[in-house]
């Protein structure tokens, strides 16, 4: 059976295991990130970097590069792209599928506080809180403005605007150990996470070393996006597409 030509919307590493498992399977992918991180993963075939120019853009592209199939293997927050990406396939009448990573759920023993936007995070802190912030850089304003707030500020990038001096600023990139999460949340003492709840196979290690030392998080739930065949493992999405 012939494979198809296939746009990859990417930049996660569920994506480029995709890739992979896609050209292997003999589909043609081109793999399109948002070129917002700088040296980031690359995946296996042909790249594009840099956004498309809104729904209509994208169309374009889809229309010129003669593809079959859209997948969208993007962050579970990722909502514009996404929008584009489903809406432009279906003026063109060519598949779109969807990987999406299964959110977290908490267990007996975690005390978290679901929320569904920064602002209600935000509010959900009690005063002086010590936090840990692992929401990526473009969010943080709000919570450095409360001037009760403190604690560090973890993302793989640098945020617009340097943050007030009782916030400590963390440069890395995942995947980090629970051991290794235990000893940050301990050292800065931490008293509540705020994170995304961007799910996936194996439960984070920032919520395990959270769980065993008895903080709240603060979750944010995940945004809507639009309906799709969604599937949460690789090998589904594949043969799917057969």
């Amino acid at each position: 059976m012939r494979g198809k030509r296939i746009l990859l919307l990417g930049g996660t590493a569920e994506a480029r295991g995709l890739a992979t498992a896609l050209i292997k399977a003999g589909h043609a992918v081109v793999t399109s990130l948002a070129g917002v991180t700088q040296n980031p993963r690359l995946p296996d075939g042909e790249l594009r970097v840099g956004g498309f120019g809104g729904e209509a853009g994208l169309y374009d592209y889809l229309l010129s590069g003669n593809f079959e199939a859209v997948v969208d293997a993007t962050h579970p927050f990722a909502t514009k792209i996404s929008r584009h990406g489903s809406a432009a396939a279906a003026r063109l009448g060519i598949s779109y599928l969807r990987f999406e990573r299964k959110p977290w759920v908490p267990t007996p023993g975690d005390q978290w506080i679901e929320v569904s936007t920064t602002e209600e995070a935000v509010a959900a802190l009690p005063k002086s809180a010590r936090v840990l912030l692992t929401i990526g850089r473009k969010e943080i304003a709000p919570f450095i403005a409360r001037a009760d707030l403190s604690g560090v500020l973890r993302m793989i990038e640098a945020p617009p605007v340097a943050p007030p001096s009782q916030w400590k600023l963390v440069l890395t990139r995942p995947p980090f150990s629970s051991e290794q999460e235990t000893v940050l949340l301990t050292d800065a003492k931490i008293t509540h996470l705020v994170t995304k709840n961007a799910g996936g196979g194996q439960t984070e290690a920032k919520l395990l070393a959270a769980r065993e030392l008895d903080l709240t998080v603060v979750m944010i739930g995940r945004p809507q996006k639009p309906p799709a065949q969604t599937f949460a493992t690789v090998e589904e999405l594949v043969a799917a597409l057969r």
